[in-house]
């Protein structure tokens, strides 16, 4: 089997998640590119057999994918670079901080017919893909969506990071960032298309490290979807004691179903004479082969290393079920527009383009 040979671009926090995802994906780091010389050093040196470069150096070499973990305004521009360059490539989410510059990326992909990919990784727990098996079976899928995704790493008034900077991180800030997940993994899950957005957007801390914020700490979206589903989302991003709490439960007549990703290993089954717990397990029918056996948690992690093997797989030409191609980074950029253009109206129900 072919082995891919990468570059990761960004050497922060996320550098460093896909950079371990490519090892673990059995592909191997060649290149390493930062802002800075010191920080692409930093992270080669903790990458067997990896070595520092600048963006132009990995554009111009052999590697068949480019990783993406740069600032949100930096994604449009290094990612069609990177798509000329002919290589395959994974942009970090969101895809660009606009409707425009997302659908430009979407279909130059599609027309250069590279593997071009979002990391929405919650699509790669086992417990969502049997949920999805699941409600895929049903004469009658879930009618009511809800959900939240609370965190807690800006509770503090004094806490700052670029993702804060409307310039740098787009508009939208909480929806753009975490919204999406939970959308995109709604969407996935269920098969409905959201059609319709009301939001309240609002901040905990107008004021933070001393300048004025423009961007959201959180909001309330409710929505619909094209098979008449109605649904409900919480998010924030200052919520103290919330370190990373994705949960969602869609209900139905023939039974409901809940995911929490802070207790991943079991997905609650709700139904009208009994409930049922169902604890991952490879020998479920409907999901994404698992090489961990019962009792083995898996991680976020190792969700991460099964979305770049994926990507891997699909970039050698083989076929794979339930990639997040550069498709589903427009459709979440399309949300985001959505949700902002019904926040500035007061809340007015807003329709969200096909």
């Amino acid at each position: 089997m072919q082995q891919i040979q990468a570059a990761v671009v960004g050497t922060g926090f996320m550098g460093s998640v896909h950079a371990r995802a490519v090892t673990a994906a059995a592909g191997r780091v060649r290149l390493v590119a930062g802002r800075t010389p010191e920080g692409a050093r930093d992270l080669a040196d903790a990458v067997p057999g990896a070595v520092p470069a600048t963006f132009e150096e990995v554009l111009a070499s052999d590697v068949d994918v480019v990783h993406l973990c740069t600032p949100n305004h930096l994604h449009h521009d290094m990612a069609r670079q990177a798509l000329e360059a002919g290589k395959h490539v994974v942009c970090e989410k969101p895809l660009a901080v606009s409707v425009k510059e997302a659908e430009d990326l979407a279909d130059f992909a599609a027309r250069t017919g590279r593997v071009a990919t979002v990391p929405f990784v919650y699509r790669f727990y086992a417990s969502v893909r049997l949920a999805r098996s699941l409600i895929g079976a049903e004469a009658r899928g879930p009618w009511l969506l809800h959900g939240s995704y609370l965190q807690d790493w800006l509770a503090d008034a004094d806490a700052d990071n670029w993702r804060v900077d409307a310039d740098r991180g787009g508009d939208s800030r909480t929806f753009g960032d975490i919204g999406i997940h939970w959308c995109d993994l709604m969407e996935f899950v269920t098969g409905q298309r959201i059609t319709a957005v009301q939001a309240t957007l609002g901040r905990a801390h107008p004021v933070r490290a001393g300048r004025e914020v423009s961007t959201e700490d959180g909001g309330v979206i409710s929505f619909r979807t094209d098979t008449g589903g109605l649904g409900s989302l919480v998010i924030s991003q200052a919520s103290a004691g919330r370190k990373n709490r994705l949960w969602f439960s869609f209900d139905g007549p023939e039974a409901s179903y809940v995911f929490d990703q802070e207790n991943p290993e079991r997905l609650w089954v709700g139904g009208r004479d009994a409930d049922r717990v169902l604890t991952r397990d490879p020998a479920h029918a409907g999901g994404r082969p698992d090489a961990l056996p019962p009792g083995h948690p898996q991680g976020y992690r190792e969700c991460f290393a099964d979305f770049v093997s994926d990507t891997y797989a699909a970039a050698r030409g083989e076929s794979v079920d339930g990639l997040p191609t550069f498709d589903a980074g427009l459709r979440a950029a399309r949300l985001t527009r959505a949700v902002l253009d019904s926040a500035a109206a007061d809340s007015t129900w807003t329709e969200v383009p096909a």
